[in-house]
């Protein structure tokens, strides 16, 4: 295959690149399409340094140009007559007195496209290093049995040529000894008899080679196809599912959607070939004729494999999603707006939209159970496919503003159905059809999306988002729509992994093995190893903490939300332990210098909260922890955590104020490690020439035969604006209290 021919099939935005290349008319992409092959095979890197070698490339390529002129006069192609009449003559005006120049444009031009075909081998590499070794091989498998399909194809192709030369001459010579036969002795008659009979022989012997070699080719297409639908297929699709609960793997669709149309193309061919045996079949028969006898049981064969192949390539590409809630797809709201894309993995360009229509529904085999709740859907729900509304060129219809409306039933009601699931247990399908009627084959094709959970108030979403991570962790059968009437246990090397995503797709930073460990102590106990660990779907989501009033997901979900709102930054850089218990708290703090702190999230907030907390040590050397209590968003809203982290004080000896938040655990500096999201520095506020106010935070210290593992209060003072500077380690205040009133703060506010 030619250069130009290989870089002509790549995706789209390969395409785009090719198509800057070629903007400018000092070579048009015209004349590079109908002569690549000539242009291909010229030296033009030579011709560059050599004058005369230039001269014979420009006058040869001027010739070229010149038959192809030649050849659209006589096809009467009016339009591309003309452009290469247009062109002649720039070529003239350009090189005639510098066919070096032409050299050197044509080599450009030559390089670039190498470089973009190297450019689509490294990203198909990159793709490949990303994947685990064994894919490496299996990619490799798939595409030397593409090119085996392919060049069998060709070779079926090339035997049918042979074969219809055969058969042509043997049906002159019959015809020819049928008008001669009158004339001819009994001796001549006889001889020409055996010479048909050895031609039809020979004819009918090539005839079954033909047919062995068709049979040949389909069961390599077979098993090519097990290979793509039953396991790369079936891989994508279970990647795909935990890609929509957050995991960060490849759901690309385009290396499938090249080996589904090779394949599919392939076996389209083959098809017609198949047809073409027939009609010579027609044409000549005779008795055990192997086209008569086998060749309908392979055109059989032939169509089944392609319908298996084409109802498979009908995928859903992008599941249902609300715009706002992209993080947390197939939850879907009654009366919001929400986006799918079905998809055909196999590039039909013929195709007429008109003869690609899309038709989606829900629930068309939904349970029947009471109660069990029914929708409609609302919006465009037919759309014809094309190739436009894919990033890469695929045939996909997307549907962008489709709603769901629950019908009223007069029998039950919300969540009394028979297998007692409330609302967001309660899994429904969104199906798609479409009819394909492409090269005689008529196809009615089906996919579905992933189960979607259906509510109708926002404070379900968090719930709804429970079974769906739930579901699509331990389940990949999308017709198991009961799949919560009986769900099965979560082992916790499949439930951390899923953790670990959602904050990993929310942010740039997963959760590490000692804050899974932790979370694995909160849901189990403490134990050595929790790999053999299982836990309920109930306890998961629906049961409360001890001595709260919230689930373990709620709290997890929680601390997310905080994360995302207030504290993302610090979050990515590493700087937050977070996921800590107090008795592994201590242990990491108590043996480093005063003043290292840490934090750690709030066990009792079931918004999110975080604290940090700082180790002292007494004069005879015991360490005492210090925590104050957690910040929510309440907080986090009015004054961001690294400027509370900056100008946090206690109320020391004589109540003068010092910070006790000097190294962030283990030993980096508070401000080397908090100061680039200060707003503003210390010199900056201080040479300011207008008085600044500014939210600072001043907790009292206990009394030192508190516990260690006592937690401070905090008191937070409202903005403060002085009428002249001061320094707070000058104020003579005996108490909290004095200082509060001598600046005139409500010490409840």
């Amino acid at each position: 295959m030619s250069q130009w021919e290989t870089l002509k099939q790549q995706d789209t935005k390969y395409l785009e690149q090719l198509h800057v290349l070629y903007q400018d008319e000092s070579f048009p992409m015209d004349v590079r399409e109908y002569l690549s092959h000539w242009i291909e095979t010229q030296d033009w890197e030579k011709a560059i340094t050599n004058y005369s070698l230039a001269t014979i490339h420009y006058q040869n390529l001027l010739d070229q140009v010149n038959n192809q002129y030649s050849r659209f006069m006589q096809e009467k192609k009016f339009v591309c007559q003309h452009n290469f009449k247009k062109y002649r003559q720039n070529m003239q005006e350009c090189y005639g007195e510098n066919p070096v120049l032409l050299a050197k444009i044509v080599a450009a031009r030559l390089k670039q496209e190498r470089k973009i075909l190297n450019a689509v081998v490294e990203d198909q590499q990159t793709v490949l290093d990303t994947t685990q070794p064994v894919d490496f091989e299996r990619y490799q498998d798939i595409e030397q049995k593409i090119t085996g399909l392919r060049n069998g194809v060709q070779a079926c192709e090339q035997e049918l040529r042979f074969l219809e030369e055969q058969q042509d001459e043997f049906d002159f010579k019959y015809k020819t000894f049928k008008f001669q036969e009158s004339h001819s002795s009994p001796q001549q008659v006889q001889e020409e008899m055996k010479v048909l009979q050895n031609m039809l022989n020979i004819l009918d012997s090539n005839r079954k080679k033909a047919i062995d070699k068709f049979s040949e080719l389909l069961k390599e297409a077979g098993k090519l196809l097990d290979t793509l639908v039953k396991e790369e297929l079936a891989d994508w699709k279970r990647r795909q599912q935990k890609a929509c609960i957050g995991a960060p793997l490849d759901v690309c669709l385009d290396q499938l959607e090249n080996w589904f149309t090779a394949s599919a193309m392939c076996l389209f061919q083959v098809k017609r070939l198949l047809k073409k045996l027939e009609e010579l079949g027609i044409k000549l028969t005779y008795d055990k004729d192997p086209f008569k006898t086998q060749r309908p049981a392979l055109e059989k064969q032939a169509v089944a494999l392609l319908t298996w192949l084409m109802q498979s390539a009908f995928v859903v590409e992008n599941q249902p999603c609300m715009p706002l809630q992209s993080k947390m797809p197939l939850v879907l709201r009654t009366s919001s707006q929400f986006s799918v894309k079905p998809r055909l993995l196999v590039k039909l360009q013929e195709v007429g939209t008109h003869l690609m229509k899309v038709k989606a529904c829900i629930d068309k085999n939904s349970p029947n159970g009471k109660g069990y709740r029914k929708f409609n859907i609302l919006g465009t729900t037919m759309k014809a496919m094309n190739m436009m509304e894919s990033k890469f060129g695929g045939l996909c219809a997307d549907f962008r503003h489709l709603q769901l409306k629950e019908q009223k039933s007069g029998i039950g009601g919300k969540g009394s159905n028979e297998a007692s699931l409330i609302v967001t247990e309660e899994l429904h399908v969104i199906s798609f059809e479409a009819e394909l009627a492409y090269q005689e084959l008529n196809l009615v094709l089906e996919t579905c999306t992933l189960p979607v959970v259906v509510i109708s108030n926002a404070s379900q979403l968090l719930s709804g988002w429970a079974s769906v991570v739930w579901y699509n962790m331990l389940c990949n059968d999308p017709k198991n729509l009961m799949f919560f009437s009986n769900p099965p246990l979560a082992p916790w090397s499949q439930l951390s992994e899923a953790l670990s995503w959602q904050f990993s797709s929310n942010t740039k930073r997963h959760l590490d093995a000692d804050q899974l460990n932790m979370l694995a102590e909160k849901l189990f106990g403490a134990q050595q190893n929790y790999a053999d660990c299982c836990i309920t779907w109930a306890k998961f989501s629906k049961e409360n903490l001890p001595n709260q009033t919230f689930s373990f997901w709620l709290w997890l979900q929680g601390i997310l939300e905080l994360i995302k709102k207030y504290l993302e930054d610090i979050w990515n850089d590493g700087n937050i332990i977070g996921f800590l218990s107090k008795k592994r708290e201590r242990s990491l703090l108590k043996n480093m210098p005063t003043g290292t702190f840490l934090l750690r999230f709030s066990e009792s907030c079931k918004d999110g909260g975080i604290t940090f907390s700082w180790v002292e040590h007494l004069p005879n050397g015991e360490p005492k922890i210090r925590s104050v209590q957690p910040y929510t968003k309440t907080h986090l809203t009015n004054i961001p955590l690294s400027e509370i982290l900056r100008f946090y004080k206690v109320m020391a000896d004589e109540n003068v104020p010092e910070r006790p938040l000097q190294y962030l655990y283990p030993d980096i500096p508070k401000d080397e490690a908090f100061g680039k999201y200060y707003s503003e520095s210390e010199a900056d506020f201080q040479n300011n020439k207008y008085l600044k106010t500014r939210l600072i935070v001043v907790s009292e210290r206990q009394s030192t035969d508190i516990p260690s593992e006592e937690l401070m209060e905090e008191c937070n003072l409202e903005d403060i604006e002085l009428s002249e500077p001061m320094k707070w380690d000058h104020i003579p205040m005996k108490t909290l209290q004095d200082l509060m009133e001598f600046l005139g703060t409500d010490p409840l506010a």
